[in-house]
């Protein structure tokens, strides 16, 4: 912003009439909006028109202005409104040629003290390449690059929430970087193409020596990596912008859709979500997937969730805390995660082609849901639904960026205005983040009995690690621990081991990001287990009935508490069992029973990860020492 100009003062006095400060105000909008609307056009003659158009607006409406600090984020907004108008005109695409012809002397005369800093053919491929750039995307650079506004600021000018800026940023930066590498630019050269494409459009050759891109926009790496793609002449780079600006790994897929039906459930079409019991919405909007620890661990969720009207209705936020809701400025403090509206299964766009083949078999329809196949951890898959961009409908393709520490920048941070209303509609084990549970029941004739502790949000998982002991007749243990998975003797043997997590396959699993139900299905499509799912006559539970060769698991899951409260087994349509799990409120008196079981040796024969399919094992009496 400018600080040599008290302009909030200025906009103040001017908004009740005083003409003096009307003309001060309009001479100083003029000024800098020359240079913003030039760094999106690079047209002179354009400039000219958009800059007095924009102050023409500015003075009719001014009065209209509610927050004067907010003057710049509001004065862009008329300027790139009016740019939008521009480009969607018939007129417009006729005079492109001539326009580009008329552009190139006044752009000549602009760069012509210049020379001493770059080569005269890498200024040509930067500057085309940022003409190639949708207007938003130009629009994102400038304010943040060049004139150092805040996301709050640019989200203001843009109409849209700070999420939403802070990833068309990462988008714009992407495809900056994507028409670079057409001409042979490496990943290393976006940081130096902003400068010197700030340096060609700089007003002077004063503020050209002088500009820097700021270190808010930029990540930390090494400046060899900048003065690699140009000459050396561009050593004048500030050392507050030497840091290359992070796109991260990219892959890209085709287009992204939502869910589908249910066998027990009339197929509903695009995916709907709830945030709260029982309040679906349309598929349509963005939807960010965070991975921290890659594709098969804990999911975080973000979508921000457009209603017919094509506005953001509701705003899901699952991150590492807790689960949001934001609608009708109130957030909702959840127990439980989001689910298909239709109870189908939640797909994500990580899942494999074999099990997302067999979810659309089980399901009666094929989802539109399109899978990326990066590997690794640290992942961010940005997905946007049926979203109109700036000058043309269009539907984003899923793209995936390798993000260090996604959950720490604000990205799944909450964003909703601070005026917004809270309700917490969490229990006492929810909000403590995580609880103890008990197992009890009968099983083939053979009495179990077990206790574990489980996590409910990424966050507590750190601290307070999901662990379980079940013990089977009292000659069998299964033991699921940090080391392992385990099958123990009586006396605290090892007879084999499995892959950590392994007996919590089929049970609830909320540190991982999905509701219970679509966990136990998920797990059961893994292991290639038909389910059917329906819900129960309290409306508060459904059953899920699962299906493996003469064996069935029904499953009673609570949706509002979003756990597992019972499984029944049965074989050849005979129960043979159930289990019952109480998980515990609050923490008070004898808890010596819950203790995770340690000295157990590892040294043993690892075997083959049966998934959810133990549970089978279970029922059939295989667990034997």
């Amino acid at each position: 912003m400018d600080r040599q100009v008290d302009y909030i003062e200025l906009v103040e006095k001017a908004r009740r009439g005083d003409k003096q400060s009307l003309n001060e105000l309009a001479g100083l909008a003029k000024n800098r909006l020359r240079v913003y609307v030039y760094r999106l056009t690079q047209n002179e003659d354009l400039t000219q028109d958009i800059v007095q158009e924009s102050l023409f607006e500015m003075c009719r409406v001014l009065d209209k202005l509610k927050q004067t600090d907010r003057f710049w984020s509001w004065l862009y907004g008329i300027a790139t409104n009016k740019l939008h108008r521009h480009f969607r005109t018939e007129k417009a695409m006729r005079n492109a040629a001539a326009a580009e012809e008329r552009r190139r002397g006044p752009m000549k005369e602009r760069q012509g003290g210049l020379e001493n800093l770059v080569g005269q053919e890498l200024k040509q491929i930067i500057s085309k390449a940022m003409q190639k750039l949708r207007t938003r995307h130009k629009a994102v650079l400038v304010m943040r690059c060049y004139d150092g506004m805040s996301y709050a600021e640019i989200a203001d000018s843009m109409g849209c929430t700070e999420f939403s800026t802070r990833m068309l940023f990462v988008r714009a930066k992407r495809a900056l970087q994507k028409e670079l590498s057409r001409n042979g630019f490496g990943k290393g050269s976006l940081l130096a193409a902003l400068v010197v494409f700030g340096k060609m459009t700089a007003p002077s050759k004063a503020a050209a020596a002088q500009l820097t891109v700021p270190l808010a926009a930029t990540k930390v790496g090494v400046l060899a990596s900048v003065v690699g793609v140009a000459t050396t002449k561009t050593a004048i780079i500030s050392l507050t912008a030497a840091g290359a600006i992070a796109v991260g790994t990219v892959a890209t897929t085709s287009q992204i859709g939502g869910a589908t039906g249910n066998l027990a459930v009339k197929p509903g079409g695009n995916t709907q979500i709830v945030s709260t019991l029982g309040a679906p919405t349309t598929g349509a909007g963005r939807y960010r997937y965070s991975f921290p620890q890659g594709p098969e661990g804990p999911l975080m969720l973000r979508a921000e969730l457009r209603g017919d009207n094509g506005l953001t209705s509701r705003l899901v936020l699952q991150n590492d805390q807790a689960n949001y809701s934001y609608e009708n400025d109130t957030v909702s403090v959840n127990n439980h995660h989001v689910w298909s509206s239709d109870l189908s299964v939640m797909r994500l766009p990580t899942d494999s082609q074999a099990l997302s083949r067999f979810l659309s078999r089980v399901e009666g329809k094929a989802s539109d849901m399109q899978r990326v196949s990066t590997k690794g951890d640290r992942l961010l898959v940005m997905v946007d639904r049926n979203e109109p961009d700036d000058e043309e409908a269009v539907v984003e393709r899923p793209s995936v960026v390798r993000h260090a520490n996604v959950l720490d920048e604000g990205y799944f941070q909450s964003d909703w205005p601070v005026s917004a209303r809270t309700v917490d509609h969490r229990d006492a084990m929810h909000k403590r983040q995580w609880t103890y549970f008990r197992v009890r029941g009968q099983v083939s004739g053979q009495n179990v009995k077990g206790v574990g502790q489980l996590p409910f949000v990424y966050a507590a998982s750190r601290a307070h690690g999901s662990w379980m002991r079940l013990q089977i007749a009292d000659t069998v243990t299964l033991a699921d621990v940090g080391a392992g998975a385990f099958l123990l003797r009586a006396d605290g043997s090892s007879v084999a081991r499995y892959t950590r997590g392994s007996f919590f396959k089929g049970l609830s699993q909320p540190w991982m990001g999905l509701h219970a139900m679509d966990t136990v299905r998920r797990d059961a499509a893994a292991q290639r287990a038909s389910f059917e799912t329906q819900v129960m006559d309290n409306g508060r539970d459904v059953q899920i009935t699962i299906v493996h060769d003469r064996t069935k698991l029904l499953y009673t899951i609570d949706l509002e508490a979003d756990l597992v409260r019972r499984i029944e087994f049965l074989k050849a349509g005979r129960s043979v069992g159930q289990l019952e799990f109480e998980y515990l409120q609050n923490l008070d008196g004898d808890l010596r029973e819950f203790r995770a079981p340690t000295g157990i040796d590892a040294r043993v024969t690892r075997r083959e990860n049966q998934g959810m399919l133990w549970l089978v094992q279970l029922a059939d009496g295989a667990f034997t020492p």
